[in-house]
C-alpha cells in the first residue's frame, strides 16, 4: 500500500503477507521472497521457494533451509565436501547452515551466513582468494578471519569481494590486474579495502575486474580493462574504483569473464546495458564489436536479474522467462542448438524462473516451484543431472 518505511536490511529470505486491501499480486496466505537490496534505493525482490544459485565450472545452490549443495568440477576442492572428487549430482557441503548467499569463482566458492554476516570460503587458494591468511587449498569451508556483518559477496576468477555493513568494499586474492582496488598489484590473502568507495549496495566480479553499485545508482569499476570491461571509454586498467560516467539509474549489475552487464531503471522503462568484450556477441547488440562504454541490449525490457558467463549473458524478466545471448558452443543459451546469438533469445522450457546463474559454459535457473534446471556444458558434471553430456535445453535436476 506504500505504507512502509525502511532502514538498511540484510539480504535474505522474508515472508510477505498480502495487504488487507488486496493490493499485493501474490496468492494468500503468503509468499517467501528473497531480498537482494540493501536499502530503500536498491531493493530487488524475487519469489523464493528455495534459495540462490551460483555457477562457474561447478554449481552451488542454497536450499531454503540454509544448507549448501554443490556439484561439478572439484579438482581444487571447490565443492567443499572434503574431497577433490568430481560430482555429477548434488552433494551437501558439511557443517554449513544459515547461508543466505553464495558465489562461485573459477575454482573457489564463497558463502555468506545471514545470522552474523560471517564469510566462509573453500577451494583453490594459490592467490589467497580464500582470505584466510594463507595460500593453502581447502576442501572444506573455512571462515575468513576478522570479517562479520558482511551483507554481500562476489567471487571473481581468483579474487573475492564483499560489502561490509557500513557499505565499504573489501577484497582479497589475485591482484595482478588491480582487481582488489587498493592501488597495488600485490595479491592479498587477507581482506583489504577498495580505496575511496563508500555507500556500496551491490558488487560483481569478473575474471580480472570488479564492479560495484552505489546507493545513488551509479556504477564503479576497477581492475583489468583489456576489452573495455570497465566501461570508461578506454582499455586502461584502473588501480582504484572509478565511476562509469555514461550510465545512471542502475539497479542491478553482473560481471562476465571480460564483460559487464547493468540493469537500468528510468521509471518508465527497464533496460539492460553492457560493455566490454563482444567477440561472441555477449553484449547483445547484434554485432561482435567490443565496446568500452555502455551500450543498450537490443529488444530487452522488464528485466529483474542478470548474470554473466565466460562469454555469454543471461537475463530474467519479471514474467519468469529467461533470455540469453552470446557464445553457445556448448548449448549454454538453452535454445536447442549450438548457434551463437548476438541478440537476446528466449531459453526454452522456463516460464516461472525466480533466480538465474551463468557459469563458464553452462547456465542454471530456479523455478517458482523450487525445482532447479540447468543447461549447457557438462564435461565436469556441472549440470548436476548424473552424467557428463552437454544439454542444449534446460533439464531438471532429479534431487530437487
Amino acid at each position: 500500500d506504500g505504507n512502509y518505511s525502511f532502514q538498511d536490511v540484510t539480504g535474505g529470505t522474508y515472508q510477505l503477507t498480502p495487504s488487507p486491501t488486496n493490493n499485493t499480486f501474490f496468492s494468500p496466505p503468503f509468499r517467501k521472497v528473497y531480498l537482494d537490496g540493501l536499502d530503500a534505493l536498491g531493493f530487488n525482490f524475487s519469489s523464493s521457494n528455495e534459495g540462490r544459485l551460483a555457477a562457474s565450472t561447478h554449481t552451488v545452490f542454497i536450499k531454503n533451509d540454509g544448507t549448501v549443495w554443490t556439484w561439478g568440477k572439484n579438482d581444487n576442492g571447490q565443492l567443499g565436501d572434503g574431497t577433490t572428487t568430481q560430482r555429477t549430482s548434488p552433494v551437501q557441503v558439511p557443517g554449513l547452515s544459515g547461508i543466505v548467499a553464495v558465489a562461485a569463482g573459477d575454482a573457489h566458492t564463497v558463502a555468506l551466513r545471514g545470522s552474523d554476516g560471517t564469510v566462509w570460503t573453500w577451494g583453490k587458494n594459490d592467490n589467497g582468494q580464500l582470505g584466510d591468511g594463507t595460500t593453502t587449498q581447502r576442501t572444506s569451508p573455512v571462515q575468513v578471519p576478522g570479517l562479520s556483518g558482511v551483507i554481500a559477496i562476489a567471487a571473481g576468477g581468483s579474487h573475492t569481494v564483499v560489502i561490509q555493513s557500513d557499505h565499504t568494499v573489501w577484497c582479497w586474492g589475485n591482484n595482478a590486474n588491480n582487481q582488489l582496488g587498493n592501488n597495488s598489484t600485490i595479491q592479498s590473502s587477507v581482506p583489504v579495502q577498495a580505496i575511496g568507495l563508500t555507500n556500496a549496495i551491490a558488487i560483481a566480479a569478473g575474471s580480472t575486474h570488479t564492479v560495484a553499485l552505489k546507493s545513488d545508482n551509479t556504477v564503479w569499476t576497477w581492475g583489468g580493462n583489456g576489452n573495455g570491461q570497465l566501461g570508461i571509454g578506454n582499455t586502461t586498467q584502473n588501480t582504484v574504483p572509478v565511476q562509469v560516467g555514461s550510465i545512471a539509474n542502475v539497479i542491478a549489475i553482473a560481471a562476465g569473464g571480460t564483460h559487464t552487464i547493468a540493469v537500468r531503471n528510468d521509471i518508465t522503462r527497464i533496460s539492460v546495458w553492457t560493455w566490454g568484450n563482444n567477440a561472441s556477441g555477449q553484449l547483445g547488440i547484434g554485432n561482435t564489436t567490443q565496446s568500452t562504454y555502455p551500450v543498450q541490449v537490443s529488444n530487452l525490457t522488464n528485466v529483474t536479474t542478470v548474470s554473466g558467463g565466460a562469454d555469454f549473458s543471461v537475463a530474467m524478466k519479471d514474467d519468469g522467462t529467461v533470455w540469453t545471448w552470446g557464445n553457445n558452443s556448448n548449448g549454454q543459451l538453452g535454445i536447442g542448438n549450438t548457434t551463437q546469438s548476438m541478440l537476446p533469445v528466449q531459453a526454452g522450457g522456463l516460464s516461472t524462473a525466480t533466480a538465474i546463474a551463468a557459469g563458464a559454459i553452462h547456465s542454471a535457473a530456479l523455478q517458482n516451484d523450487g525445482t532447479v534446471w540447468t543447461w549447457g556444458g557438462n564435461g565436469n558434471g556441472q549440470l548436476g543431472n548424473g552424467n557428463t553430456t552437454d544439454a542444449l535445453n534446460a533439464v531438471q535436476l532429479p534431487l530437487f
